[in-house]
């Protein structure tokens, strides 16, 4: 039987892309993003690489949805390439990004961008020339003082560029949008170039209702294989509570429960919720994708 999303695939006439063209598979988390990039990398023969924020850790398996098994004989990449306690950030992904992809057009193969970081995947589609701004210790540092709605303040302050996305949600990322700005006004003759991407965007988003059920589901499983026991194998290896909570979702929770700040049902509906938000924002930042100018294929 031929399901909508064959069909809507047909459509789409992937196979007849020109080669240099990348392939991009995103989606909330949940939506089958792996299993899709896998088909279609079969069918034309071409390579996968991650944009995924989290699974570029080793030992982080479960809780990171990272089920190699899935890829099968496809080929892969930045996967399981840190190891846990270390902190892989938006420039470095660029940068191995941009290795990967020169080198398999240089092989003339296919590159299939899969993945739901959707910062890392806007970055390398439409470039993102601020990057590899100077960091400026002395003065980051003493930003962190203030509270969110205090940098929020200081931030509207500056002439912010046209293209210069700022994420506001946390006070990490709004205190490198105000180094950022910083930099730019001491340096205007500085601002570099932008580097676009040849590509073709596919987005993967089940309605709320089933993509709520499979995320119900799939947290269930990943407890029933061992989520928690990779947890305590992280922690056994070295790996404190402080750096398993900077990863978010199932490692922060996970950490509070074994530290006896949630019992096991707070833990688990806390982590739930959690995961329902994240697959929310996740859609909320791909809607915001689409208003900057990047044409998506939306797969129901």
């Amino acid at each position: 039987m031929i399901t909508k999303q064959q069909t809507l695939l047909s459509s789409l006439a992937i196979s007849s892309l020109p080669r240099e063209k990348v392939i991009v598979i995103l989606g909330p988390t949940a939506s089958g993003k792996t299993a899709l990039a896998v088909k279609i990398a079969k069918e034309i023969g071409a390579e996968i690489i991650s944009a995924d924020s989290r699974q570029v850790y080793r030992q982080m398996d479960i809780g990171t949805g990272k089920d190699l098994s899935e890829y099968g004989d496809v080929p892969y990449h930045l996967i399981n390439i840190c190891d846990p306690g270390e902190k892989y950030h938006l420039g470095q992904f660029i940068e191995d990004f941009q290795q990967i992809y020169q080198s398999l057009l240089l092989q003339k193969k296919r590159i299939i961008l899969c993945g739901g970081t959707g910062l890392y995947i806007q970055s390398v589609i439409q470039g993102s020339k601020y990057v590899k701004t100077p960091s400026q210790p002395g003065f980051k540092e003493a930003l962190y003082q203030f509270e969110k709605d205090e940098l929020i303040d200081r931030l509207a302050k500056y002439n912010k560029p046209n293209d210069l996305f700022i994420d506001l949600s946390t006070k990490k990322r709004i205190i490198r949008g105000i180094e950022i700005l910083e930099w730019l006004k001491n340096n205007p003759e500085m601002i570099p170039n932008n580097e676009s991407l040849d590509s073709f965007v596919i987005g993967l988003n089940p309605d709320v209702s089933t993509r709520r059920k499979k995320i119900s589901k799939r947290l269930d499983q990943r407890i029933e294989a061992g989520l928690i026991l990779e947890v305590q194998a992280l922690l056994e290896s070295g790996v404190s509570h402080t750096e398993l909570q900077y990863y978010g979702l199932e490692y922060k929770y996970i950490s509070k429960y074994l530290l006896g700040e949630l019992n096991y049902e707070e833990f688990y509906k806390k982590l739930e919720t959690e995961i329902h938000r994240y697959a929310k924002r996740q859609m909320t930042y791909f809607r915001k994708m689409e208003k900057d100018g990047i044409v998506i294929n939306w797969l129901d």
